[in-house]
């Protein structure tokens, strides 16, 4: 028999519509449209901005230009970095009243970006870590209540709750890890024996494998959809979104006064700055995120579904975990492929780094196939992902202020894992920038002194 360990049932997510996470349906294109001086003057938007999509239906009626009642009321912020922490911290920032400015090199949901994948997998199984555990339940809570929120409007749903499957041949560390925080914090969870396993989803080879651990609420969101769909909104809200290469510009006093555009072609003054860089905080800093962050990459393979065949896509296959190696099922409206992800390459500058995986990364993700999923050893690759991550030293968050400035901060150190909070840590950024006392409990965390230290000690 099964072990069941409960805390509140949450009902399924509501059937997804037809259409894609970065399209607007065609009816709602259809009607409702605004012609582009009414646009431009409904959102507050002007030259040189970046019009993420085009006309979004009855999306305006949810959006107000300008910054609304909070902490943050009347203050100017530029956040550099449109990736999962800097879009959500815009976002964030909005909610609390300020003035938001967003910039990025590539633009939001780019190929080069950290959350340039087309989806990520968010679960709450993190042995050891109370935080991170508690904080990604909190999260996949937000995701549901933000596709409540704007997933009628914008097109389809950007969680899908698939469930997550941990496999091992024994419960001893990760699994009984993972078990304690989730008795702990009442997290909803079945321990598996591998003939139950089986039964439930005979998608798997489970040879060699004795336990599962199943959490029903995790799921798999879509990611570079997610960046552009939060900055779209930031957008809609009165932000301005800049594409260029932003570096720090004039200082006074402590404080920096501006960031710089493309070397000159424009400056950004503002009252407070954040840095929410990913892997390119080494390059940008050097001196002082140069042996901080490490940019490893992981190889993404998206592996073609069987024609017909519906039991490697949502919601008939969970994600899964065997030691190494992780993956989920193709996701709707466009399946766009059974994903598994194994180690990657060595990382280097983003700017200039491939961005596929090369022949000999193909081998392994292969024999995981044939192993694991006899159903689709032979199937063919319909799309490959190398993706930078950038992981601190101490593999915890960053979010402090820069050394030499009073109102820069640095946000980043995500570590592989950083995508899925971004509805939270985007919160927390936004709260320490504007100096609300909304987390103070966590004001001693994430700071970049122990990062440095880490580092230190171990030349």
């Amino acid at each position: 028999m099964s072990q069941h360990e409960h805390d509140s049932k949450t009902p399924p997510p509501a059937e997804p519509s037809s259409t894609g996470p970065d399209d607007t349906p065609d009816d709602a294109r259809t009607s409702a449209q605004l012609d582009r001086r009414s646009f431009l003057k409904a959102t507050g938007l002007g030259a040189g901005t970046l019009a993420l999509a085009g006309p979004m239906g009855g999306l305006l009626a949810g959006c107000e230009a300008g910054p609304a009642p909070g902490p943050g009321a009347g203050r100017d912020v530029v956040v550099i970095g449109a990736g999962a922490f800097g879009v959500w911290t815009a976002f964030y920032l909005q909610e609390m009243g300020a003035r938001v400015t967003l910039v990025d090199l590539y633009g939001p949901g780019n190929s080069r970006a950290t959350s340039g994948d087309e989806t990520r997998g968010i679960r709450t199984s993190y042995q050891g870590r109370e935080l991170w555990t508690r904080w990604a339940a909190r999260a996949i809570e937000r995701w549901e209540a933000f596709d409540e929120e704007w997933a009628p409007s914008m097109g389809s749903p950007l969680f899908y709750r698939t469930g997550d499957l941990i496999f091992r041949d024994t419960t001893e560390g990760m699994i009984d890890g993972v078990m304690e925080l989730w008795r702990e914090q009442g997290r909803e969870h079945e321990l598996l024996t591998v003939d139950e396993a089986r039964y439930r989803w005979p998608q798997f080879d489970l040879d060699g494998i004795e336990v599962a651990l199943y959490e029903p609420g995790a799921g798999v969101a879509r990611a570079r959809a997610a960046c552009r769909r939060v900055a779209h909104i930031v957008q809609m809200r009165g932000g301005e979104i800049v594409v260029g290469r932003a570096t720090p510009g004039a200082s006074q006093g402590g404080r920096l006064q501006e960031v710089v555009i493309d070397g000159g072609e424009r400056t950004l003054g503002a009252e407070l700055f954040v840095f929410a860089l990913g892997p390119w905080f080494p390059s940008a800093f050097p001196e002082i995120m140069g042996d901080v962050i490490r940019i490893p990459m992981g190889n993404v393979i998206y592996y073609g579904t069987p024609p017909g065949d519906r039991r490697f896509e949502h919601p008939n296959i969970p994600s899964w975990n065997f030691a190494g190696v992780t993956g989920w099922p193709a996701l709707p409206p466009d399946y766009r492929g059974f994903r598994v992800r194994t180690g990657g390459q060595t990382g280097e500058n983003p700017d200039v780094s491939n961005r596929w995986v090369p022949e000999e990364g193909l081998e392994r993700p292969r024999n995981v196939l044939r192993q694991r999923f006899p159903g689709l050893a032979d199937q063919p690759i319909v799309e490959t992902r190398a993706c930078h991550y950038e992981s601190s030293a101490t593999r915890d968050w960053i979010i402090d202020l820069h050394p030499d400035y009073e109102n820069a901060w640095f946000a980043g150190g995500g570590s592989a894992e950083g995508f899925k909070f971004g509805p939270m840590i985007g919160e927390l950024i936004a709260s320490r920038v504007i100096g609300s006392d909304l987390y103070a409990e966590l004001d001693d965390r994430f700071r970049l002194a122990p990062q440095i230290a880490d580092q230190e000690a171990t030349r």
